[in-house]
């Protein structure tokens, strides 16, 4: 896939930051006894953190600067500082001189760290936005693999030269600077919203390998009209239309799905006859079934979340999630099977990383003869009054917008031919959980408006959908250019879920680096060498600097195949399961370097006790809090405002990571190894708790629907309980 090969590309700035991070570990050590500065921590601390004041600087200005030239712009800048850094510390005869390097560095780092994950989050399809995300961490972790070897090849070396470690990061920055002007696209979702849409649309097909794009191109300029005052959920049931449906129009209050012949195909019905409330909405069959609906299948949403404890916004992003989780790889569902068979947007065997099925839930899997992927006919479109049109001058021909979601438009017109209130946007998802509804072969829908829809001998689900004023459509509506040529609107952040959004962005970003894994670094050289590694390998012949070294080579080997195996499960078990699942790992092996001070041991078995250690908590670390932060910050901000609420979110993980590497040494100094870690410790209970209350799924789900449901659970006023009905 294109997508794919540019996302690799556009990781290479991740590979020179991990590398960045190992040389200068290393570096240290002969920097050190050069310009002997033993006696002098603060010098010490001020060369590694140097690029962390920097990048501190920047990322305070390089949101707003990329929302105004690009997100491009930024990653070639990178590569270009990344460059300069190399040279310049080849050449440093003083401290001075490296001081000016980490400062070029951290120019460097600073918008590799912010602009990566952004821009992979804005060309990725929903799919396989986590995998490619995490690449960045397998490309960092690869990086600091591939220099730990530089650095111990040149530690046994007569007369080892940092200098020569430090700079040749120049050389894979030239392949990095090429890629980014030659090879990389600009932001689809940056160029819309600055109106050039015949670029957004071309760099689309390129990406998505498909001739029509007119869906996603439609979800980007919704993108920039997120939420809304009249912003509410809705719940409808699915069936195969019938003779007697079609010709019984006259009061029924349902819409009309149209296949590829211009034909009705399919019909839904909102469940309680006016699309409001779903937590009342009733499906009934014969076999006495229940409904569990996608969005309120936990009951009480609201009693729930004052119950646990839990933000309002994680039990809506959950229960979504938990109407598709899969079994061994395998959708229980037998909706997401068909449309695995007949319908999907790809075949899963394409992409390197696969794709799980649970992400694999279209709206109308019945007819085969419609085409494959992106550009199939076979969709949802709209048509007059209460019903989707398809073939609209302003709507798309395709609706399908990734991860089993579709866009489609509900006209708000007068029936009676009176005021034109323009269109309703929704953005559609089938209820995988209740794709097994329909196996008796009589089923009756019944709403609470009282008239039931009788089909026989078909297959009917539930769906839901997040509904709002479009932009598009309706002669007092906004076409895509208009739209996105009102630029970024700065009182977005104003807005509850953007304000909610940020709150989860610096949360993780905070609490992340409370975690301890910049202390673990860029100091886990002396660290080990203060465990008695230097002992442990001594019998190879090697001084206990090279030894400290060896451990680190194979520390970040042994992340490589954990960032794997996270690559796989960020798109089926999702980022919040991987941190909740990694987080009590990490405290577990600082709570083993916190204790074992209290255990008479050996020499060798505490080296070996705090070898393990450490490269079990680095290893796990990289799977969960060491990227996910980044993934979720680049996920859930508006496309008018990302850049700057990127900016917030780096801003705090730039003072944060000063501060700790900045007090580290002191740290030392005063707590020794066991008090740092014990501190280490209540950090990650910190995060554990707060991933637990305050942080949401946001696999599978495509930007602009993961910003709608900001918006839905940070309604203020709103009981979340009743959050379909409109204000």
């Amino acid at each position: 896939m294109e997508v794919v090969i540019i996302a690799l590309a556009a990781t290479l700035g991740n590979l020179l930051i991990g590398w960045d991070s190992s040389t200068i570990a290393g570096g240290m050590t002969y920097i050190k006894q050069e310009f002997e500065l033993e006696k002098d921590p603060t010098l010490e601390g001020l060369i590694v953190s140097m690029s962390f004041i920097t990048g501190t600087v920047v990322t305070i200005f390089s949101g707003t600067i990329s929302d105004m030239v690009g997100r491009r712009p930024m990653l070639i800048t990178s590569s270009v500082m990344f460059f300069v850094a190399g040279l310049v510390m080849f050449w440093a005869p003083n401290v001075t001189v490296v001081l000016l390097s980490r400062i070029i560095e951290g120019v460097a780092i600073a918008l590799a760290v912010t602009f990566n994950p952004l821009y992979i989050s804005e060309i990725a399809p929903p799919d396989i936005r986590g995998q490619l995300n995490t690449l960045t961490q397998f490309a960092c972790s690869g990086g600091m693999f591939l220099a730990y070897i530089l650095v111990f090849s040149m530690s046994l070396l007569q007369s080892p030269s940092w200098r020569v470690m430090l700079s040749v990061i120049s050389i894979p920055s030239v392949v990095y600077f090429l890629l980014t002007v030659f090879y990389l696209p600009e932001s689809p979702r940056w160029l819309v919203s600055k109106g050039r849409i015949v670029e957004a649309e071309k760099v689309l097909k390129r990406l998505r390998r498909v001739d029509d794009v007119s869906g996603e191109m439609a979800l980007l300029a919704e993108g920039l009209n997120p939420g809304g005052e009249d912003i509410s959920i809705e719940e409808y049931v699915v069936a195969p239309a019938s003779e007697i449906l079609v010709n019984q129009e006259a009061g029924k209050d349902y819409i009309k799905l149209y296949g590829p012949n211009e034909g009705v195909t399919m019909i839904a019905q909102p469940v309680d006859g006016q699309g409001s409330m779903l937590s009342r909405s009733m499906l009934s069959m014969h076999g006495n079934y229940a409904s569990r609906s996608m969005l309120s299948q936990q009951g009480s949403f609201s009693s729930q979340a004052v119950a646990n404890l839990k933000d309002p916004i994680v039990n809506l992003f959950g229960s979504l999630h938990e109407s598709t989780l899969i079994e061994s790889g395998r959708s229980n569902s037998m909706l997401i099977n068909n449309a695995n068979s007949i319908f999907s947007t790809g075949d899963p065997e394409a992409s390197p990383f696969g794709t799980s099925d649970n992400l694999r839930a279209p709206l109308n899997p019945y007819h085969g003869g419609a085409d494959r992927g992106y550009g199939s006919k076979d969709m949802l479109g709209m048509r007059s009054n209460s019903s989707l049109v398809h073939g609209h001058d302003e709507t798309p021909r395709n609706t399908d917008i990734g991860g089993g979601w579709q866009l489609v438009y509900k006209s708000t017109d007068d029936a009676m031919g009176g005021k034109r209130e323009g269109l309703q946007r929704v953005y559609l998802h089938a209820d995988p959980s209740a794709a097994a509804v329909s196996q008796s072969p009589h089923v009756s829908f019944v709403g609470t408006s009282g008239y039931d829809m009788h089909i026989d001998g078909g297959e009917a689900f539930q769906a839901a959908g997040i509904v709002s004023r479009s932009v598009l459509g309706t002669s007092d509506a906004l076409s895509i250019p208009e739209v996105a040529a009102k630029g970024p609107k700065w009182r977005a952040l104003l807005e509850p879920g953007v304000k909610r959004a940020l709150i989860v962005g610096i949360g993780l970003q905070i609490l992340q680096q409370a975690a301890g894994i910049n202390g673990f670094l860029y100091y886990a050289p002396q660290i080990l060498e203060q465990a008695g590694v230097g002992a442990l390998l001594s019998s190879l012949g090697i001084s206990s600097i090279s030894a400290s070294f060896l451990v680190n080579i194979i520390t970040t080997f042994c992340m490589l195949p954990c960032i794997f195996i996270s690559i796989r499960l960020m798109d089926v078990a999702g980022r919040r399961s991987i941190m909740l699942y990694t987080i009590p790992i990490l405290i577990v092996c600082l709570l083993v370097l916190v204790l074992k001070q209290y255990f008479q041991l050996s020499s060798v078995l505490n080296a070996s006790i705090s070898a393990i250690s450490v490269v079990v908590y680095e290893s796990v670390f990289c799977m969960g809090l060491g990227i996910i932060p980044n993934i979720i910050c680049a996920e859930i901000f508006p496309t008018s405002v990302r850049g700057i609420c990127i900016s917030l979110t780096s801003l705090t993980y730039w003072v944060c990571t000063l501060a700790v590497t900045l007090t580290f040494p002191y740290l030392l100094q005063i707590l020794g190894l066991s008090g740092v870690f014990a501190l280490f410790v209540g950090g990650c209970i910190i995060s554990l708790i707060f991933v637990y209350l305050k942080v949401p799924e946001t696999k599978g789900m495509p930007l602009e629907v993961i910003i709608e449901f900001f918006a839905i659970g940070a309604k203020p006023g709103t009981d979340p309980a009743e959050l379909g009905m409109k204000d």
